[in-house]
Formats: C-alpha cells, sequence, structure tokens
C-alpha cells in the first residue's frame, strides 16, 4: 500500500512554522552549543526484561516508521533494554505496502505472506522478525494501543491499563482509513478497509467467494486493489467522484494511459459518481451499492479506499498542524514538547526543498525520517530532515499476468506537464514550472532511468520545453533532461 491518503498534501503552499524547542531535550540546529545527552535518561537494566515501568525509549506505533527506528536504534546500540514499543497489532512491524500489492495475489500465484516482508527487507535491509526484536534486547508490547498520556509525569496507559514511565517518546502512530458511517452501511458485511494485515486477511476472505466487486476510490488502493481483483478473475467497478484515476497526481492524459489498460483487463469505471449509501442483502451482507442518481450496482464484496486520517490520538496535546493535519514537528522531529517526537504519516513536518509544510503518507518518508529522528536523539546531528517526495506504484505483477506496471514519481507536480511515449510500455510526464523541472513520473523504466529522477527532481535544472517536447522517445527526453542536469551542475 503506498502510505499516501488521497489528499495529496505537497501540492500547497504553506507558511513554515516550527515549534520550539527546549534546550533540555536537544539544541536548536542554529544554535553553536553542543551537548552530549540528548534525552531524559533512566536507569535501567542492560537486557531484554524491564524490571520495572520505566523505558529509556519508547516509540507508540507498529509500522513501518517503527521498523526503521529501531534498526537505527541497534545500529547506534541504544536499544538492548532501552527501547520499548508499543503496538495495535499482533505483528512485528512490516512493509505495509505489500498489503494492496503482494498480499492480495490470487491464492494459486505465490501471494507474500509475513515473515516474508517484515521490515527493513522493503529497503534491501535485514528481515526483522519477532526473535530479531528479543534477540536485540527490544521490548514488544502487542495489541495493547496507548489511550492516554501524562506529559507532565512523562508516562503512557495502554488500552489493558499497562503504565509505561518514557524518557523520550517517538510517535508513530501512522494513519487511519477513513471510513464510510455506519449509517449509510459502512460497517456492513462485505465492506473493507485496509490498514493491517487483519484487514487484508479479511478482504482476502471474501474475495474467495465473491462474484461482483465494486471499489470506492480512484486513488492509490483504488487501483492497487483493482489490480488484484483483476488477477482472481473478478467482476470489478471502482467508482470515484473526479473525473480520472488518481488525479491527486496524474494528468488528464496519463490518467487515461492507465484507464484503458485496466479496461482492457475487464474494469469497468465509473467517474463522477456519487453514493448515497450501501445496501444490505436479506442476509445482511452488503449487496449493492446506491449512487446518488438512483441507480444501483451489484456488489457482495466492496473496498473503501477514500483516503486516511493521521492517528493523532491521544497526543493531541503535543501540538497539532490544523492545515495539513497531523502533529507539529520540527526538522528533526522534534514536538513543541521536550523529549516528544514524531514520525511517518503523523507528522506534520518542514518539506525544506519547497519551504512549506507538509504532511507525506509514503513508506519511503515513513523510513528515513524514523531513521533521521533517532540519528538526531541519539548523536550530534542537527541537519534538518530534506526530504525529496517520492511515490510509486506496482501492480498487475502477479504470474500470468500479461502486462506489469510500475511507476516512480520525484519531485512536486506544479506547472505545465510534457508527455512522451506511448505507453508501450514506457511514458514520462515532465513538470516544468518558470522553466525549470520540477517533477517527472515515470512508467516501466530501467534501474539507470529511475536513478535519473530524483536527481533531476533534486536539483531542477532549467530545461528547453519545446526542445522535451520534440523528443521522440521517452530515452530521448530522459536524455534532454540528463543534459540540462549536466549544464546546472557546471553552472
Amino acid at each position: 500500500m503506498a502510505s499516501l491518503s488521497n489528499s495529496f498534501q505537497l501540492k500547497h503552499g504553506l507558511a513554515l512554522w516550527c515549534p520550539h524547542s527546549s534546550s533540555l531535550t536537544r539544541p536548536h540546529p542554529s544554535s553553536s552549543i553542543r551537548f552530549t545527552t540528548f534525552h531524559r535518561n533512566f536507569v535501567v537494566s542492560a537486557s531484554s526484561s524491564f524490571s520495572n515501568d520505566n523505558r529509556e525509549f519508547v516509540i507508540v506505533g507498529g509500522g513501518n516508521a517503527a521498523g526503521y527506528a529501531a534498526r537505527t536504534f541497534v545500529e547506534h546500540g541504544m536499544a538492548d533494554g532501552r527501547l520499548c514499543i508499543v503496538s495495535k497489532e499482533a505483528h512485528a512491524p512490516y512493509e505495509r505496502p505489500a498489503l494492496t500489492k503482494g498480499y492480495l495475489f490470487p491464492l494459486d500465484k505465490k501471494p507474500a505472506r509475513l515473515p516474508g516482508f517484515h521490515t527493513c527487507v522493503g529497503s534491501g535491509g535485514e528481515r526483522q522478525t519477532p526473535e530479531w526484536y528479543k534477540e536485540k534486547g527490544i521490548e514488544m508490547i502487542y495489541e495493547d494501543p496507548v489511550t492516554n498520556i501524562d506529559t507532565e509525569k512523562q508516562t503512557l496507559t495502554t488500552n489493558s491499563g499497562k503504565l509505561l514511565k518514557y524518557g523520550s517518546l517517538i510517535i508513530a502512530t501512522g494513519c487511519t482509513a477513513s471510513r464510510f458511517p455506519e449509517k449509510i452501511g459502512g460497517n456492513l458485511p462485505g465492506v473493507h478497509y485496509i490498514r493491517d494485515v487483519a484487514d487484508a486477511d479479511s478482504l482476502i476472505s471474501s474475495l474467495e467467494k465473491a462474484r461482483k466487486v465494486v471499489i470506492v476510490g480512484g486513488g492509490y488502493i483504488g487501483m492497487e486493489v483493482a489490480a488484484a481483483a483483476v488477477g482472481w478473475k473478478l467482476d470489478t467497478t471502482i467508482i470515484f467522484p473526479e473525473d480520472h484515476l488518481l488525479q491527486r497526481l496524474f494528468t488528464p492524459s496519463l490518467a487515461q494511459r492507465y484507464e484503458e489498460l485496466y479496461k482492457e483487463n475487464g474494469v469497468k469505471f465509473l467517474k463522477g459518481a456519487s453514493i448515497k449509501n450501501l445496501e444490505a442483502g436479506s442476509d445482511g451482507r452488503v449487496a449493492a451499492v446506491k449512487l446518488g442518481d438512483g441507480s444501483t450496482i451489484e456488489a457482495d464484496t466492496i473496498i473503501i479506499g477514500i483516503g486516511a486520517k493521521p492517528a493523532v490520538s491521544p497526543f493531541e496535546v503535543v501540538g497539532l498542524n490544523n492545515t495539513v493535519g497531523g502533529i507539529q514537528v520540527d526538522g528533526l522531529f522534534r514536538t513543541s514538547l521536550p523529549g516528544i517526537f514524531a514520525v511517518g504519516d503523523v507528522a506534520a513536518f518542514p518539506l525544506k526543498i519547497y519551504d512549506r509544510m507538509a504532511r507525506v503518507e509514503h513508506v519511503d518518508h515513513a523510513r528515513r525520517s524514523a531513521q533521521h529522528c533517532v540519528k538526531a536523539l541519539l548523536s550530534a546531528q542537527t541537519d534538518t530532515y530534506d526530504y525529496l517526495p517520492y511515490f510509486y506504484s506496482r501492480v498487475f505483477e502477479y504470474e500470468g499476468s500479461p502486462r506489469k506496471v510500475w511507476w516512480q514519481f520525484f519531485g512536486d507536480n506544479v506547472g505545465e506537464t510534457v508527455e512522451i511515449g506511448n505507453f508501450d510500455p514506457k511514458i514520462a510526464t515532465f513538470w516544468i514550472d518558470s522553466g525549470k523541472l520540477k517533477g517527472v513520473l515515470l512508467e516501466s523504466g530501467s534501474a539507470e532511468e529511475f536513478k535519473l529522477l530524483p536527481e533531476l527532481a533534486r536539483s531542477q535544472p532549467s530545461i528547453d520545453k519545446a526542445k522535451l517536447q520534440k523528443a521522440s522517445s521517452v530515452e530521448e527526453a530522459l536524455k534532454i533532461a540528463r543534459d540540462s542536469l549536466l549544464v546546472s551542475q557546471k553552472a
């Protein structure tokens, strides 16, 4: 699952605001003062067994960010007997994007299953199974979400009543799926939302018996789940209110290419449609979608993919950003309260490259923000986070698929666009603003071509739009962009 909500947060310029830090935790990046201790300390046993309620470091959340943060603690020799992870999930941290990709493959096409995709395999790292956490002396508290925080006493209370005292706290709670209200059928049997393994398992149980699938939402989740449903050979319809797929990123012409591919695979589209309610059959399960115009679409399985909300509860007290949502942090992921940090999907942070605030729901940001935060917490690192927005999707990758899809996007989708290629299989879209290349999306690129994209997006070279438009192939267009990059680097 691309951990991006349907609200593409990166497109709107916002005034920067960073929380005040406390000298008790870290010096401000602009300060010349350097401290040797960057967190509040507790005396704890240097083993995986905690003899009391004190935890030197606590991570709340069990997703991608928690897994990569744990690895960084281990790399700094600060995990054994010092680190505790509190999660609402039953599993050790895993690479969440798999849930709407390989995990949903038909059962005869080698679907992904745990422990195969525990963090940090998604970035080529070690597979951190539950045994790994034990070996590293990391305390794992499963299926026991935090329900309360007392910032004065530095304590957390979990759902089971467990009381944990923390020295430094990292909030990595991610997002929760946006849901249809119960009164319009949002909780009917057969209606699914995907955020964790249990959700995906429930959906698979429905797909095994399904005949007609309806997917609500034309974003990442909608596109990826629809591709999986094709593999199951199910009657599949995507319904969304926008004019085209992934409207927050795709141009109309680019979206049309993907829509045609899905149609070739039997997927039907209802664009610009509103939903009045979901209807139940005589057995109490969902049976149809009633549209705003009064018509109905039969469905025995419905997947709702209409975005996500930052999981800020019960941490509202640390300070929220009311524009992009989430917990407000600075470039070192410090909140407004000493010793408390937030990373990943839930963090509203300064997007340095574009000088605005952003909240990014994506696995790449979850990994990088967690690592940056822990390094800043444990060392003298004062470099502010400098993230380059990156999104991707991979679909139709199961065995027997006639066409596999893999695209990557780097940068900012602002300005005019130039589209090159015929989607057979490659196509590239370039975003140009004030003569500078701001963003680029490439479908079915080579490893070398994909590697070029972040270099282009970060450098933002001046580029000749007219020359780019005349490119006869994606390869030629990328060469023009590469040459523009070399010129800018020499300037």
